[in-house]
């Protein structure tokens, strides 16, 4: 191989090792730019918004950092399928951290992968998962008010979620969503059986 080749070569694979780890599959021709953004900023996002939240009300911090020590596991061999409890908790933002109460989730698999539904309390989520690694999932969903309709993933920026699922117990995992369009700097959905 000559130099040329050979500096080609080493350019293609810089950039491929810069892509997303989500850079193949069904999942990039549906996530929007905005969201693949989201992503792509995740790390400096949470950073910025648990450093805010660390100034909330001394119990709800210690919930947070709790939540957030957990190590994650892998995904292999479980069954994400069922009913759950979910609760939000949001960091940073209008208010520095909320700990929301306990509600109904459920997760389904209707032959293409997991979906999920957040079944009560005001505000709720539908939408689906896609393998991004062994320890993390891709959660592209659409946020709604109970009572509404549920507007299809890609619909805009006002109903449109992304997020990271970790799991962090035999019965217990959760999503983290990067610059919610609403109230906070990043929205953690815990679930837990």
């Amino acid at each position: 191989m000559n130099r040329r080749a050979s500096l080609a070569a080493a350019a293609a694979l810089a950039l491929l090792c810069a892509l997303p780890a989500f850079a193949t599959g069904e999942i990039v021709n549906l996530i929007t730019a905005a969201d693949k953004k989201r992503l792509d900023e995740y790390a400096q996002t949470r950073l910025a918004a648990l450093a805010e939240a660390r100034k909330g009300q001394p119990a709800d911090v210690a919930v947070l950092d709790a939540l957030v020590a957990k190590r994650m596991i892998s995904f292999q061999d479980f069954d994400m399928t069922g009913n759950w409890q979910c609760r939000t908790i949001k960091a940073g933002g209008l208010a520095e951290l909320v700990v929301y109460g306990w509600f109904k989730c459920r997760v389904t698999d209707n032959g293409s992968g997991w979906m999920l539904e957040k079944l009560s309390g005001s505000q709720r989520t539908a939408g689906r998962f896609f393998d991004d690694g062994a320890k993390r999932l891709i959660y592209l969903g659409s946020g709604f008010v109970a009572g509404e309709r549920i507007k299809p993933y890609g619909n805009g920026p006002e109903t449109d979620q992304v997020g990271y699922g970790f799991r962090t117990g035999p019965s217990e995992w959760r999503i983290e969503f990067p610059a919610p369009h609403y109230e906070s700097k990043l929205d953690i959905l815990e679930f837990k059986r």
